[in-house]
Order: C-alpha cells, then structure tokens, then sequence
C-alpha cells in the first residue's frame, strides 16, 4: 500500500517520463509478494480449520457412542439429551472457529501495531532540559558564538562560526546550493542540535529553553510550503489557531490570497487535498504567507524574528510585487533573516552575507558587495547577464 500511495503521489512524473508499464510491473511484483503471504498465511487457517473439523468429529462420534450405549442406574439416554449435546458442541465448534480467525487478524494487527509503536515511542534526538525555561525575546538579537555542526557522517559544515545580528536588522542569506543556507536558519529554529558553540537569542542559549517557547517568537515562510487536508480556512488560522474568520480573511488579503479563494466554488471552505495538491505552487506560497501574517497578529505581542525561505520563488513577477508591500510590513520591528536566490529581492537589506561551503565569505550591503568584485558580484552578474560570459555583453555596466 505504501508502495502505491507513493507511486500516485508522483502521477505527473509517470505521465511525463513515460513510465506507467515499469511503475505497474513493479506493482505487479509487490502485490505478488503480498498474495504469497496472504497465501501462507491462509493456508495456516485451512489447516487449522481441518484440525478442529477432524477432531470435532470424532468428539461427536465418542460422546454418541456413549449416548447410545450408556445406561445410568437411572435412566437411559433420551432424545433430549441428543439435542442438549448437539447444541453445546456445534456452539463449542463455532466459538473455536471465530476464535482461530480472530488469532489470523491478531497476528496481522500486532505487526501494524508494532510498527506503529516503534517510531511513537522512538528516542527524539532534540530534547528540552529538564530545567528548560521559557524564551523571553524583547529584542531579537541572534548570536552564534563558536557554533561547530555537522550532519551525521559527514565533514563539518560549520567550523567555529562566530557572527551577530543586531535587533530589528534585516539580514540576507546568499550563496551557492550547499553553501549552508538553510542549515544556518535551521539551527536558530534548532531543528538540528549544534556539535559545539551556542546560538544565543536576546542571550539566551537556545538549548536551554523549552523548543515550543522558542518557535512561539519565531514566524517562517518555507520555500515549499506543506499544507494539511483541510480547509483553506483552517490551514491559514494554523498559524493562531484561535484566530476568527475576520482575521483569517484580513491575513489572506495582505497575502493576495482573497482573490482566488473567493473564486473558488466554496471558497475558504475548499479543501486544499493532500499537501496542498489541489492548488497551484504560487497559491500554496501565498497560504503560506498568510499564515505567517496571521501569527503576526497581536495576541499579546507581535513575533519578534521574521524568516523567509525563498518565501516567492514560485510567484510570478506581478503578485511578488503586490506581496513585496505586505512582506515589508512584516518585516517592520522584526530581525528578519531572508534566504533568497533572486537576489533583486534583497536590495533593500541592512546586510547581506555570503555562504560558501559553510563559511560565510563577504558581509555587507548589496552596494559594498558588488564593489568588492567577489563571490557576490559573480551571482549578481551571473543574474543579471543571463549566465552568460563576459564576451557577449557590450552594452553598458547593469550593475
């Protein structure tokens, strides 16, 4: 079943690489296996079944001999007695056969049950200290000091990273793929555990505070954002789930949302199918986006740290500039940390920081970058010029 449910998850690429007949023999061949088990495991329940039938008969042919040559200093047997006999045994020879069927589905149940078990009650690799107390942000200063990490089996990524971002200042993250991107924005939601170092918050070390506290303060835009099956409506009020449908609809306006909600046939009341597969990628962004406006709505206090992760990459030209104005209020008294290839998008930044295999290689504005002629510069020309070499350009310096 697995199988299948991932070969319908990924219809489109069957379709286009033309793949349907190797999809549909290997499907052929699971479904083999599994008759062959099945097969095994029908073959236990005949036999028992041919067992109990067996002997059930000869237990009814013993107990009628004895009923018919057997006399009490009483009585003999009577008809009665046949029919009281007859009666218990088949009901005894009944709950027998329910009860080897239900050993089948037992024995069935108790793998589905075991699996299930084994990853609910496996270890989490992130746990909160015992004395974990609650992040309190009043500013939204990051700091790495010393942070050494890498993923398991593999070379160290970051090796003594040591860097500080002030408070309320909007932060660019550019470089290569690979380059530790969203690895660096990972870290601060600590969806990874540093190898060495600290990642201080307003000065505290996230790794001594309770991890929902610390996800509280912060509010993401993912690149590829997942939604539930469920209504439009519930899958923006996830980002406060005591939202009301004013403010679910306010957030979905800011995020250019509204528009084609409305147009659908029960609009906030659509359901999105799995993981938003109903809509288009453009249209998941914008839900995405407008979750993280509504978590943004006072409760108490607005979210302190704005992260975007490539958050319109799959926005056409014209709703990203509709969208840029409510991304910009977003950002507004926030430290925003902005991860982007479309490196127009981070013109306006207070700092724009270079990766390069886990080193961050240049730090400055997007105008002291292109000056410095280095990694940056490459990008932005490589953008700017379409990829191509330096030989076809004759007109003026885009930059």
């Amino acid at each position: 079943m697995g199988y299948i449910i991932d070969i319908l998850t990924n219809i489109p690429n069957v379709i286009l690489f033309n793949t349907k007949h190797i999809e549909t023999q290997k499907v052929s061949n699971n479904f083999k296996k599994w008759r062959e088990l099945i097969n095994s495991r029908d073959m236990v329940l005949v036999n028992l079944y041919t067992f109990q039938a067996i002997t059930f008969i000869i237990f009814q042919g013993v107990c009628i001999y004895f009923l018919l040559n057997t006399e009490s200093d009483l009585r003999s047997a009577t008809p009665g007695d046949f029919v009281f006999f007859f009666s218990i045994s088949y009901s005894i020879y009944l709950s027998l056969l329910g009860f080897t069927r239900t050993i089948a589905d037992y024995s069935e149940s108790i793998g589905t049950v075991s699996e299930a078990l084994s990853i609910i009650y496996s270890s989490k690799e992130i746990q909160d200290a015992e004395d974990a107390k609650e992040l309190k942000v009043n500013k939204g200063a990051i700091a790495f000091e010393g942070v050494k990490f890498h993923y398991k089996s593999s070379t160290p990524l970051f090796r003594d990273k040591s860097i500080e971002i002030e408070p309320g200042e909007k932060v660019g993250l550019v470089g290569y793929s690979g380059s530790g991107k969203s690895t660096f924005v990972n870290l601060i939601l600590r969806l990874h555990e540093v190898t060495e170092g600290a990642i201080l918050i307003d000065g505290q070390d996230i790794q001594d505070v309770t991890q929902d506290s610390l996800r509280q303060n912060i509010a993401m835009i993912p690149q590829d954002p997942s939604l539930f099956h469920r209504s439009l409506m519930e899958n923006i009020r996830y980002g406060k789930v005591h939202a009301t449908d004013e403010e679910v609809v306010k957030a979905a306006k800011k995020a250019h949302a509204h528009e084609f909600i409305i147009k659908l046939h029960e609009g906030y009341d659509s359901l999105v199918g799995e993981r938003g597969v109903k809509l288009s990628g453009g249209q998941r962004q914008r839900i995405a986006i407008a979750r993280a406006i509504l978590k943004d709505v006072p409760i108490l206090k607005d979210v302190p740290i704005l992260i975007l992760d490539e958050a319109t990459s799959q926005l056409d030209s014209v709703t990203e500039n509709l969208i840029q104005e409510s991304l910009l209020d977003l950002m507004k008294n926030k430290t925003t940390i902005v991860i982007a290839h479309r490196l127009s998008t981070l013109l306006h930044m207070d700092r724009i920081l270079v990766f390069d295999k886990g080193k961050i290689v240049e730090d400055g504005t997007h105008k002291d970058l292109l000056k410095k002629g280095g990694t940056y510069k490459k990008l932005w020309d490589a953008q700017v010029g379409g990829f191509l070499g330096d030989e076809h350009f004759t007109g003026k310096n885009t930059t």
